[in-house]
């Protein structure tokens, strides 16, 4: 997140002797990412962060692929993926490129017997059901229903929930997730028609600091497999930290819908990007007021990427039998539009209700086997006249 934070204690400069009250030194790592030309954190340890006892397990997660090469159209039913109790078992990749894994989640229980840290992505954890307390290395973050969570790559993190029933609809991204730069000034301050800004933005603001010693689990994911790591030291035992490089919440409840006369392109809708794909949000708003206007989306083809499309709430428009949680794939090379009747219903109506999130990737995605088991395979056809 392009802009300064600061947490606890920290020295007055950095890389410079920082003693505990009996004398002893902290231990600084710097948390960087692109290698050291992006953004960064500074944080200060009780321990050293590199007390590794032992590695009790390697095993996969890669997705297991259905189609790797797709040009149809799919709907599937998000809802219908089986809860579980394991926060990472729950975790089902439904699609996927080089760039991305999209995945969805219902897990039941908190992580109390283990932490977690992405090493290869940033992390986009959007809220549909559920609310709680995201615990990291850097302070912590209580969520709810709609709101994004920001993960960074590397940072060890926990997830307590509040009830047992929570639906996650997740991005794991190989590139950094950064808010839109079409949005940002050359400080990367917000501008004034951005559609949020920073005071939308919750920073971490509660740092826990545990100085203890032990036996502690760190599931580490690289490359698509998990390392079941025990380290020495709890890895919360941060005293301070200072930089750009942290997680942070934003509600999709927070973000200003950009309108016109005429019906607006989904850029106008965009919440984040990376190089390898857009998230947008798309929220209750006022439809275009030209006299002759159509509200509903024109057909546009999809030639150079796939569009995802995740419903969370409200009457999408310019669809016919969608529900919450359903996930609409429309692959790159064929076009696609509204739904038989839609454009017609549209006209004459001022607002909408609809709640939803978009991911556009550049990288054609494949779909898994996971994806099959929720998928409607009639879906492609819905556009015919009947």
């Amino acid at each position: 997140m392009p802009f300064y934070h600061k947490l606890g204690n920290i020295p007055p400069k950095r890389h410079t002797q920082f003693r505990k009250p009996n004398g002893d030194l902290y231990y600084e790592q710097l948390f960087g990412t692109v290698g050291f030309d992006g953004m960064y954190t500074n944080s200060y340890h009780e321990q050293r962060p590199t007390k590794v006892k032992e590695i009790r397990a390697q095993y996969s997660v890669k997705p297991s692929i259905s189609k790797s090469n797709n040009i149809q159209s799919y709907k599937l039913k998000g809802f219908e993926v089986t809860p579980q109790d394991d926060y990472l078992e729950s975790r089902k990749i439904v699609l996927t490129n080089s760039d991305c894994h999209i995945v969805l989640a219902a897990p039941r229980k908190s992580t109390n017997d283990y932490f977690y840290k992405n090493s290869d992505s940033d992390e986009m954890i959007f809220v549909h059901k559920g609310s709680g307390k995201l615990r990291t290395m850097y302070g912590n973050l209580d969520f709810k229903y709609g709101d994004y969570l920001i993960i960074p790559r590397g940072i060890i993190y926990k997830i307590d929930f509040d009830t047992i029933e929570n639906r996650l609809f997740i991005v794991e991204s190989n590139v950094p997730i950064y808010t839109p730069k079409q949005y940002r000034n050359w400080f990367g301050q917000l501008l004034e028609h951005s559609p949020f800004c920073e005071r939308d933005i919750r920073r971490p603001q509660e740092l826990e600091t545990n100085n203890e010693s032990g036996e502690f689990v760190i599931k580490v994911k690289k490359k698509d497999e998990i390392f079941e790591m025990v380290y020495a030291s709890h890895p919360f035992d941060v005293v301070g930290y200072d930089g750009f490089n942290y997680p942070y919440a934003f509600s999709i409840h927070d973000f200003e819908p950009i309108t016109g006369r005429i019906h607006q392109p989904p850029p106008v809708h965009q919440t984040f990007e990376t190089s390898a794909f857009v998230v947008c949000s798309f929220v209750p708003r006022m439809y275009d007021y030209h006299p002759l206007a159509i509200p509903a989306p024109y057909n546009h083809s999809n030639i150079d990427s796939d569009e995802v499309l995740y419903y969370v709430d409200g009457d999408f428009m310019s669809r016919n039998d969608i529900e919450q949680g359903h996930i609409s794939l429309h692959p790159a090379g064929i076009p696609h539009g509204p739904h038989p009747g839609a454009a017609e219903r549209s006209i004459g109506k001022t607002e909408t209700q609809e709640l939803a999130v978009m991911v556009d990737t550049f990288k054609p995605l494949m779909v898994t086997d996971e994806a099959m088991k929720i998928a409607d395979d009639t879906y492609y056809q819905s556009w015919l006249d009947h």
